[in-house]
């Protein structure tokens, strides 16, 4: 089912299915969301939960007991219940099923609201814990804005004057080798060649904001507050670009497999609920 809000400014198209922003226009019509060709990529913006990236093996223990999660885990593929509507705001609702339980065992619910507010949609995380034990959890956004001009002509503006160290991937793990990102005038000007080994990941960013400008013209930036990773990726000559703020990211070459010990893995005490938001807004 496909939810639309809209206000004077913005218009938002959210697929129940993975709970999943697949389109984002002005009142110009001018589209904001990546269209999901998949010659190149076939998502919009997929919820990541409840892990973010690869597992090593595509397995982790609890309890002494082995599981397995695809990439990025399983609610961008399943249907959101819908629990609250209206003109400009939707929150979904995702809880454990059978299947899910064979993967992850524990017992949850995942809300996500989407809600316009003059010229910005926030999108709100809410995880619920529903076990009488803790649970851990990563949680993460993928948002693919369209490039509609050459490639080259885009450039990310940072918010602080950032020493950017990139975590390169092996096996789509977190290898030991990293690399540092020379910026100018908080400036990454985009090319393909950027992202040859996949995507940038920065486990941790002092910025709490990115800005797409294009010919020098900023047009859209993604808060995020509260997330302390975030990732950068595109295919080679594919017109967009994704800005990913994580709560979590990839297991490293040398994890142990244990959940709970994963790195950048949020732990989530008995009966409590984790809140967070990220901001799309146009310029």
């Amino acid at each position: 089912m496909k939810i639309i809000l809209s206000n004077s400014e913005l218009t938002a198209t959210i697929n129940s299915f993975g709970a999943e922003l697949i389109s984002l226009k002005n009142n110009s019509n001018r589209e904001y969301i990546w269209e999901g060709n998949p010659d190149y990529w076939g998502k919009h913006s997929p919820i990541l939960f409840p892990i973010v990236g690869s597992l090593k093996n595509n397995s982790y223990r609890f309890n002494n007991s082995i599981f397995h999660l695809p990439r990025h885990g399983f609610a961008r593929e399943m249907n959101f219940d819908i629990i609250e509507q209206s003109n400009e705001k939707v929150i979904f609702s995702l809880k454990e099923t059978a299947a899910t339980i064979e993967k992850y065992p524990f017992k949850f619910e995942l809300q996500i609201s989407y809600t316009l507010t003059n010229s910005e949609l926030k999108i709100g995380f809410n995880v619920i814990n529903n076990n009488s034990f803790s649970m851990p959890f990563s949680i993460g956004a993928h948002p693919a804005f369209a490039i509609a001009n050459n490639f080259e002509s885009y450039e990310l503006l940072f918010e602080k004057s950032e020493n950017l160290i990139v975590s390169k991937l092996e096996n789509d793990l977190i290898s030991n080798t990293a690399y540092k990102l020379p910026i100018e005038n908080n400036s990454l000007p985009l090319t393909y060649s950027l992202f040859e080994n996949d995507a940038l990941i920065f486990k941790t960013i002092e910025s709490k904001s990115v800005t797409i400008a294009e010919n020098e013209i900023p047009f859209l930036k993604v808060h995020f507050n509260d997330f302390p990773s975030l990732g950068i990726w595109t295919k080679s000559q594919a017109p967009f670009i994704c800005i990913e703020p994580w709560i979590g990211y990839a297991d490293t070459v040398e994890n142990n497999g244990n959940l709970e010990e994963k790195e950048g893995i949020k732990i989530l005490g008995v009966n409590q609920t984790f809140e967070t938001n990220y901001l799309i807004e146009i310029l």
